[in-house]
């Protein structure tokens, strides 16, 4: 074999095997138990990917007669995008704390978005300096990837930037939104018919300024579909977002020349599981995605009495009485929600569970789907704790169990427990499915304040014949209700 059928086999195993290395790294993400081996499993599909890329890279500048300092120094630059690449990588996960992971993946998210644009716009240079034409469906792809990538990367920055509150949570809303919505979205498509078919717009300007606009429009519709999106709907916008993420990778693979049959491939699955983890999401906030696309939930609802409702009927307690009663219970549930996340309390929440275990308690964890910022949020704090994985009930699977329950212990959650998503029309979470935590025989309350959640409702289960608030600083508390109870 000659040294560039060595390196076409090479490079064509090699995306193989990290073809499938990334369907299976999918496949055992769908679990906290193995969801670190499928991370491992997926970063070796991308290992692969990227030497079989160096493997391409060198033949197709061979084919095209580069010279051998030609091939080194692409080589080069793929070798320093792998070696930036890893330390951002390392960098990221050594310091970027746990309770920003959602912001992080927001950025993961929109920086693919931007790396597809990226790529379609060198295109388009290395075909202005020669005298190959691009094809229809490259044309197709490298407007989908500018607009989609575009989007992408825009609406991503401002789901992080809700995420880390600078900016605003609340849904940005203007008279006659819709409308200038859909316009954006007509120029856009406008822009993307005007690079596929230059003839459809008269040939008024050259494709690379149509690409420019593909990318304008596509930044300013991707900042008005997320602006007017509430905080509470961000888990769903994640997922949202993860998808178009793929999509645009999918479609960078066809605007490469040959096109990149991995990327392709890594793109669909990442927009295929995005895709089907927002419908998921939606089910179980019982919401449609075009109603959280454009229904602005989140925002602060003005409802007639609701600064009385807590007046005068709140039931406080302490870390002491907590303990008692944690002592003399026989079955508990804890419910963590994204307070628990943000005050740090896992640790002592897990010393706690393990003493109550211990004790001969039966100690379950009460997970809603949207608890947290993202998809899984608190699965995965949970399992970081080593807290056994058949502890971790999914709301269908628990719900049943909360009339048997005797404590129902709800750190830093709100809206995921609220009453008012049975019955109150017109509420934000109105037809929300919920733990139902009011149903146990004690609810007992960790929060700071009676602060309303994401979306800006107050919450009659602080106020239930069955409810007792703690007002303590997530983890301050429990460490607290730790020490009582191993004291007592």
């Amino acid at each position: 074999m000659t040294a560039n059928e060595i390196l076409r086999l090479a490079a064509d195993i090699g995306y193989l095997a990290g073809s499938i290395c990334f369907i299976i790294g999918l496949r055992r993400l769908s679990s906290p138990k193995t969801a670190v081996g499928g991370n491992l499993v997926g970063a070796l599909g991308m290992l692969l990917a990227l030497l079989s890329a160096i493997a391409d890279t060198a033949l197709q500048a061979d084919l095209s007669g580069a010279a051998p300092a030609e091939v080194r120094t692409y080589i080069l630059w793929l070798g320093g995008a792998i070696l930036l690449g890893s330390l951002s990588g390392i960098l990221l996960a050594r310091f970027v704390d746990f309770k920003a992971m959602p912001q992080l993946v927001g950025l993961f998210n929109g920086f693919g978005g931007l790396a597809s644009v990226l790529v379609a716009g060198a295109m388009i240079l290395i075909l202005a300096g020669s005298t190959t034409q691009e094809s229809p469906v490259s044309a197709i792809a490298t407007a989908v990837t500018a607009l989609i990538g575009s989007i992408t990367f825009w609406g991503s920055l401002v789901a992080a930037g809700k995420l880390q509150g600078v900016v605003t949570e609340k849904p940005v809303r203007y008279r006659g939104e819709q409308i200038v919505k859909g316009l954006m979205a007509l120029a856009a498509l406008a822009a993307s018919a005007a690079y596929i078919a230059p003839e459809l717009a008269g040939n008024v300007f050259p494709q690379s300024t149509a690409f420019i606009l593909v990318v304008v429009t596509g930044s300013v519709l991707g900042l008005l579909l997320t602006l007017p999106i509430g905080g509470a709907d961000m888990p769903i916008v994640i997922a949202l977002l993860n998808s178009y993420s793929g999509i645009a990778a999918a479609a960078t693979g066809f605007v490469l020349d040959p096109p990149n049959k991995i990327l392709i491939i890594a793109g669909a699955l990442v927009g295929a599981s995005g895709i089907i983890l927002t419908r998921l999401m939606c089910h179980a906030m019982n919401r449609s995605l075009a109603n959280v696309l454009f229904g602005g939930v989140g925002a602060i609802v003005q409802q007639e009495g609701a600064g009385d409702i807590y007046a005068g009927r709140v039931k406080s307690t302490g870390a002491e009485e907590i303990a008692e009663l944690l002592r003399i219970a026989q079955r508990v549930v804890i419910v963590p929600g994204y307070g628990m996340a943000v005050g740090r309390a896992a640790t002592p929440v897990r010393q706690l569970f393990e003493a109550m275990e211990a004790a001969g308690t039966v100690v379950e964890f009460g997970i809603h789907p949207v608890a947290g910022r993202m998809p899984g949020h608190m699965n995965v704090l949970l399992a970081e704790e080593s807290i056994p994985y058949d502890r971790l009930k999914e709301m269908d699977e628990i719900n049943g169990s909360f009339p048997n329950t005797d404590i129902v212990v709800v750190i830093g959650a709100n809206d995921v427990v609220n009453p008012q998503a049975r019955s109150a029309q017109g509420s934000p979470i109105s037809g929300m499915p919920i733990l139902d935590v009011d149903a146990a025989r004690t609810v007992i309350v960790v929060k700071r304040s009676l602060a309303p959640g994401f979306a800006g409702i107050s919450n009659p289960l602080f106020v239930a014949d069955n409810c007792l608030m703690f007002f303590a600083d997530a983890k301050q508390g429990m460490e607290a209700v730790l020490k009582a109870y191993k004291e007592g």
